[in-house]
This record gives C-alpha cells, structure tokens and sequence, in this order.
C-alpha cells in the first residue's frame, strides 16, 4: 500500500519506549508517529520485540521507560501511561481495537457471534436489543459469515471464520485505532487471501489507522504504508514500504527481503 492520508497532526505519538524484560528481550529506544488513517507495520523475524512492542503501544504492557501520547481530536492529547487503568481500558473496548493472532483470545467462546459482536456496542452506551442484534448482523456480511450463525458459538467456527469474527468485533465500534497481532498467522494460504483482501478493504473503506505485526513481508506491503523493521529489539531501518522493500538500506532488512524472494 503506497498512498498515505494527510493529516498535520499525529494520532499517536511513541516517543524513546523501552521494554526489556532481558537482556536482549524486548524493545529499546523505540520513536514513531501514526497518522489518523495511516497502516504502520512492524516486521521483523521471531523474537526481535515487535510483539512486546505492540504490547506496550496499545495499552497492554507499561513500559519501563518513554512516553505514549494519544490525540483523539484535536486538542485532547492523553499520556497513555498517566492516565489510570480503569480509564486505558475503557480506550480499548471504545476508541482502540485489538486484534490477536490467535481468535480466540480476542473473543468471547461461550457467547454468541452477535453477542460477541454486541458487548462492543453495548460498552460505547447503546441498549437498544434489536438495533445492536440488527448491527451485529450487518457486520457478520460484512466480513463474510452467514447472518445464519448469529447464534452459533465461536467455538463452532473454523479458524477463518473465528478471525473474521474478531475482527468484526473490533471494528463495530468504528475505532479510531486498531493493533493486530500476526492477523493472518496460523491460516491455510487460501483463508490468508481472503482475509488480506477483507482486511485491504476494510482498512480503505474506514479510512482505520493500524498498526499490524507480521513476520509476512507480502502482508505487510499490502497492508502497510510505512514500515519499521525490527532486529533485537531496536529499529534498524523506517520508511514507506516499498522502498523499504524494494530498495532496503539495512544489511537485516536486505536479509529479511532475500530471504523471501529466494
């Protein structure tokens, strides 16, 4: 994805993060910005902090060190870490979405779909059953689950459809931010087709800024506009994503991008 939205000001602000929780385990030094409808990915192979770092970004993991700035309007601008937990949960059930690699520990498997899809509209204040019931029905088309598994249990899904289900879940709310974790890990290459192209969709039609993590080069140019490549912890090389990938000035990073073309 090349295109990036303007816009002046920042959506989130990382600023000098570090997590390390050993030596050589976690994250240092980390600086970014993440522009209102603006894809960021994060690549790097296992173990270099990417995962730990989406973590911390999104509310999960306080870091040791650095700062978190969020600006959900213009001037409103929130320290993430300042702010008390009760409230950096209510972000991530109202303005943030977070989607995990594995469904399941993004959903609810002993209710239903739509009640899934539901509690997300119920925690932004609406109470109305049989508009939230018709909205979660809606969202099922939308990422391609038959509205006549409404009432089944996620448990009952294959893994495609359960990941769908998530991310339904997440984007019902229409969140200014969504974090995704390997979104398309763990599926067969036919069901990461057709969730990439969902996922493409979705992101352009909601204008969504996100920051998804992926060891897949292919999601991540398709996904992303800007890329930070990650090595033990630390960014060794930023920039939009296709000239990272086509034109990478890192040793990793020309590493990483032969390794997928051989």
């Amino acid at each position: 994805m090349t295109s990036i939205p303007l816009s002046t000001t920042p959506l989130l602000s990382v600023n000098r993060l570090t997590h390390l929780y050993a030596p050589g385990k976690g994250f240092s030094d980390v600086s970014f910005d993440i522009y209102p409808g603006e894809v960021l990915g994060i690549v790097g192979e296992s173990g270099s902090g990417k995962t730990t770092l989406l973590k911390s970004i999104s509310a999960r993991l306080a870091p040791q060190h650095g700062q978190i700035l969020y600006r959900p309007q213009a001037g409103q601008e929130h320290d993430l870490y300042a702010m008390a937990e009760s409230d950096r949960r209510r972000l991530l059930r109202t303005d943030w979405g977070v989607v995990h690699q594995h469904p399941l520990d993004g959903l609810r498997p002993q209710v239903s779909a739509g009640g899934n899809i539901g509690e997300r509209l119920m925690a932004i204040g609406q109470r109305h059953y049989g508009d939230i019931r018709r909205q979660a029905g809606q969202w099922l088309e939308d990422v391609e689950i038959p509205l006549s598994r409404l009432d089944d249990l996620p448990t009952t899904f294959s893994g495609g459809m359960q990941q769908r289900l998530q991310i339904a879940r997440n984007l019902v709310t229409h969140p200014k931010l969504v974090f995704m974790d390997e979104p398309t890990g763990g599926l067969d290459v036919s069901v990461q087709a057709r969730l990439l192209d969902l996922l493409r969709n979705l992101v352009v039609e909601m204008q969504l800024a996100a920051v998804i993590v992926t060891h897949d080069l292919g999601v991540a140019r398709l996904l992303a506009h800007r890329l930070l490549v990650m090595k033990q912890g630390e960014v060794v090389e930023s920039g939009l994503t296709d000239r990272v990938l086509d034109d990478p000035h890192h040793p990793y990073t020309q590493l990483l991008v032969s390794s997928v073309l051989s």
